[in-house]
């Protein structure tokens, strides 16, 4: 199967995504120079922008203006960089490369990486607060708050941490990976669909999209550091099977996780029916995630 290529009609608006984070990273002098150049460090490395491009892509199959959405899709990724500085932690995964540089804690140190994680949170909702849609702006912090709480990323990092070495069972690991990665990509959606002002049914179908992408992608990463691929992944593979943790090739075989993966990716883009041709990045990217993984 040929490499796979990120959609381009998202690809095209990364850019817009940098710009603004950019902006967004310029603190003012009562921010310590050393703890500026981690968040911009991390935040600015060069990464798919997965996560916000979901949420303008979202807007546009809502019919929405893509500009209204940035902050929105820069609030995200904050909060996704945050849990990647922290997952990478030596408490957590410790792990010494991401997106093929060292790590945050790696670059800087551990106390510098922490602090620049813990910073992003707050950041993150300050943008989604400074949106001029008063019931836009709330509605967009009540669904990344409860995306990123205990209940969903936090909780499913918990429960990744503590199966470690544990019995394997494909239940447990689709209730991790629900959260600890399909919350956020879950959110991202129904952030897009918030910007555009979507209506339930439109909002329903993106989260039901969210769902089963998350799970693929999280299949297409496990399949990815089995089989071995550092370039692809960003940073060091095989660490997974060093550490204990439940994945899907562990639990379903490599053969099976793979027909899984195509199973999830097929059912998100039925998903995504009602919203006709505006929905083409959004089905392209499902695509993305399945062939990547060769």
């Amino acid at each position: 199967m040929a490499t796979a290529l990120f959609p381009p009609e998202l690809n095209s608006k990364r850019q817009l995504v940098d710009d603004a984070l950019s902006g967004y990273c310029e603190f003012d002098s009562d921010c310590p120079q050393r703890l500026a150049e981690a968040i911009r460090y991390v935040v600015l490395a060069p990464g798919k922008r997965i996560r916000p491009l979901l949420v303008l892509a979202a807007t546009e199959a809502c019919s929405g203006d893509v500009q209204q959405a940035i902050p929105a899709a820069c609030a995200v990724e904050l909060i996704h960089n945050y849990s990647l500085i922290h997952d990478d932690l030596p408490a957590m995964d410790d792990d010494g490369l991401r997106r093929g540089r060292p790590t945050c804690h790696i670059q800087f140190d551990e106390a510098t990486a922490i602090l620049a994680g813990d910073a992003m949170i707050p950041l993150a909702f300050e943008i989604l607060s400074s949106i001029d849609d008063v019931s836009v702006a709330a509605e967009s912090c009540k669904v990344l708050a409860r995306a990123a709480g205990a209940s969903r990323l936090v909780g499913g990092q918990v429960d990744d941490l503590a199966a470690e070495f544990a019995d394997r069972d494909v239940g447990v690991l689709e209730k991790i990976h629900r959260r600890k990665t399909g919350a956020l990509l879950t959110a991202s959606l129904e952030l897009g669909a918030v910007s555009a002002n979507a209506g339930t049914q439109q909002r329903n179908r993106l989260v039901e999209y969210g769902q089963k992408l998350g799970l693929a992608f999280q299949i297409a990463d496990d399949l990815l550091d089995f089989r071995g691929s550092q370039t692809k992944m960003g940073k060091r593979i095989g660490k997974d099977a060093d550490r204990g943790k439940m994945t899907y090739p562990s639990v379903l075989g490599e053969t099976e996780s793979e027909m899984r993966l195509h199973q999830l990716a097929e059912e998100s883009i039925a998903a995504l029916e009602i919203f006709g041709d505006l929905a083409t990045p959004l089905e392209n990217l499902a695509r993305f995630v399945v062939n990547r993984t060769h």
